[in-house]
């Protein structure tokens, strides 16, 4: 008995093309104000939407650690930099990626958006992910900021001091920021705030001195963590050690902590490696 062939038709050029479809590169996207998404060892998962999408950082700070680097506009002012819109209309033609978390973040302090709130919403109207914010809280003391914020699923806000003195030497604020100030905006802001709440502290050499200090005053404001980060990232000064860290981690055994050290790190795929390395220093 003779065996039988069955003839399979092949044509290359459509198997070219749908072999390319699969590995196009999703800088074809064109994304603008979306980047990443980043593995976070605070958050998963998370997509980048930046709500000031400048060429250089707009911030209220200038932190030793950041990796932006020093140039950029210092100011407290707020206003809209990219209209909502513009946002959403990206998010709707995102391709298929399944994140943990959309994170306002990127280049410089988003609650400076002064559309802040209305891109939640619109962001709420098209995607289902819950919603984290990175923020120095320099304007929480600020009621519209607040409002704004209590519509995010996770708010992480920045504690790297504990007076005035370690503000300026470890944040270096623009003119006109207060640490009291900011202290009194988080423990309003905490009070009514439903969602979940987490305090970031960058240590450095400027200010590892100050984690005990730091400690007290988380007491009153009671976070629902407390991140303890050294910066891994490309920046202007080093990171503290493993033992260091270690050490201060022990001022906080009172909290539920996290410690950079660590954290479980996974690699994710960008939409875009150079949009979100401009955003991060590092992937």
């Amino acid at each position: 008995m003779g065996l039988r062939f069955r003839h399979i038709s092949f044509n290359f050029m459509v198997y070219a093309r749908n072999v390319r479809k699969e590995k196009i590169k999703m800088e074809d996207y064109k994304f603008k104000y979306i980047y990443g998404p980043v593995f976070s060892w605070r958050l998963g998962s998370s997509l980048g939407i930046d709500p000031l999408a400048q060429e250089v950082k707009i911030c209220s700070f200038n932190c030793v650690y950041c990796q932006l680097g020093e140039k950029g506009i210092m100011t407290l002012e707020r206003k809209i930099y990219i209209p909502a819109e513009k946002i959403i209309e990206e998010l709707k033609r995102l391709p298929d990626v399944k994140v943990d978390y959309i994170t306002f973040s990127g280049t410089g302090e988003p609650t400076l958006a002064g559309n802040l709130e209305e891109i939640i919403d619109g962001i709420r109207a098209v995607r289902k992910e819950p919603l984290a914010i990175l923020t120095n809280a320099s304007l929480f003391s600020q009621e519209k900021v607040r409002k704004s914020l209590n519509k995010i699923d996770f708010v992480i806000a920045k504690l790297d001091a504990c007076c005035q003195e370690v503000l300026e030497k470890v944040n270096r604020p623009v003119n006109g920021v207060d640490f009291a100030h900011i202290i009194e905006g988080i423990k309003k802001f905490r009070k009514n705030y439903q969602g979940r709440f987490g305090i970031q502290i960058m240590f450095v050499n400027q200010n590892k001195d100050s984690a005990s200090a730091i400690a007290e005053i988380l007491e009153e404001i009671r976070p629902d963590e407390v991140q303890l980060n050294t910066p891994l990232r490309p920046c202007g000064v080093e990171p503290l050690s493993v033992q260091d860290m270690e050490e201060i981690e022990i001022c906080f055994r009172k909290f539920n902590v996290r410690m950079v050290y660590k954290a479980e790190h996974k690699k994710v795929s960008p939409l875009s490696d150079g949009d979100t390395l401009k955003r991060r220093g590092k992937i």
